[in-house]
């Protein structure tokens, strides 16, 4: 395994691709860690032996935790091609613009998959994609933070052809694919993970179906999917959320339930459940409640230790107005007919921006301390 790291994004894609045709694993970090845990991290995956069949390996963290190396091999991102190239009707003609960082499988899966298709790959040369950046894509692959930018920008009167919009890694919200669709891009937002790669797809807003090749169940509430696009697991001494058995059942611990016409609809992580006063609550759960509340742009909700109750639920909220947020009891007012007692928050916390994973995730362990040690304001 070849750990690689570099600000020039192209001249990291060439590096890692030759390592790969030369028969190398490439594994793509963050420019966005210190040089101290880069060299901590490098020096650590030295004596690990590379298990035989690995192509690629990613990073990951998700949405807590440190680091870790996830493997596959080439036939769990290439067997794919085809349907992700049908979903977005991919010709030699389109430009993929990926303003995700290098460090995210996304970015990484959607070089391969384009430079296969003939298609044209753009990177961003800075942190934030240009107007003119912007301009020349047809086709963006990012999180739903990559497409309220771009729509932004639209309605600044920035001249853009973009024709399609693959959205993943967090939850999109219905009103931005609204408004990204009135604006004539076709909007296509998928789950998956980094450990399972594509699991379900949404088409045209109407829910969740699974992905091509992929078969899903529900065990114990938790999701479960089989398919062959799932990674080889961890690398030797690394540990994480998933899990595969004998028959190729394979989770990461999300939890879910299936209509009984096939629509997928998560619940959050089961080891990300709060438990208060005798109640578990998922996060996801209220979160998804806090986004239709006026005002409310997007919000974090976690648990912070109680001797009492087990726990607190919290929330961290990023409003539409920060000059004039809305107060605590206001909030509690609008929860009460849409949430159960022990959903409602007892404790809000004020953000800027919702600090976010290189993979476009809530840091939800950083946004949790942070409020906890009183980084960020305490709404009255």
């Amino acid at each position: 395994m070849v750990p690689l790291r570099s600000a020039n994004a192209t001249e990291l894609v060439v590096a890692a691709l030759a390592v790969r045709q030369r028969g190398g694993v490439p594994a793509i970090g963050d420019v966005r860690w210190s040089e101290r845990h880069w060299e901590e991290l490098t020096r650590s995956l030295s004596d690990v032996v590379t298990p035989s069949g690995a192509a690629w390996a990613t990073f990951s963290s998700g949405s807590t935790g440190a680091p870790r190396v996830i493997l596959r091999d080439e036939s769990s991102w290439a067997l794919s091609f085809p349907a992700v190239t049908r979903l977005m009707n991919l010709t030699s003609s389109d430009v993929v613009l990926l303003p995700s960082p290098l460090v995210s499988s996304l970015s990484m899966f959607s070089i391969v998959h384009a430079l296969d298709a003939g298609a044209t790959v753009l990177l961003p040369e800075m942190a934030v994609v240009s107007p003119l950046e912007w301009e020349q894509a047809t086709i963006l692959h990012g999180t739903p933070g990559a497409l309220e930018s771009v729509l932004d920008l639209l309605d600044a009167g920035t001249p853009i052809r973009l024709r399609l919009a693959l959205i993943g890694g967090a939850h999109l919200d219905a009103g931005l694919r609204a408004r990204a669709e009135a604006a004539g891009i076709r909007v296509v937002s998928y789950y998956g993970a980094a450990e399972l790669s594509f699991v379900a797809v949404d088409e045209n807003g109407n829910g969740l179906r699974p992905f091509d090749g992929v078969e899903l169940r529900i065990l114990d509430g938790e999701l479960q999917s089989r398919s062959p696009y799932v990674a080889l697991g961890y690398l030797p001494g690394h540990t994480g959320s998933f899990r595969k058995d004998a028959a190729g059942w394979a989770s990461v611990g999300d939890l879910a339930r299936i209509s009984t016409d096939g629509i997928l609809t998560l619940s959050g992580r089961r080891d990300g459940a709060i438990l208060t006063a005798a109640a578990t609550v998922v996060p996801e759960d209220v979160e998804k409640v806090l986004r239709t509340l006026d005002g409310v742009k997007n919000s974090v909700v976690f648990g912070e230790p109680n001797p009492r109750l087990g726990s607190l639920v919290c929330a961290v909220i990023e409003v539409e107005d920060a000059a004039n947020p809305p107060t605590s009891a206001a909030l509690r007012a609008a929860c009460r007919d849409r949430l159960s007692v022990a959903q409602v928050p007892r404790r809000w916390y004020l953000a800027t921006e919702i600090a976010r994973t290189a993979t476009g995730k809530p840091a939800r362990a950083r946004i949790a301390q942070d409020a906890i040690d009183e980084r960020m304001p305490r709404l009255a």
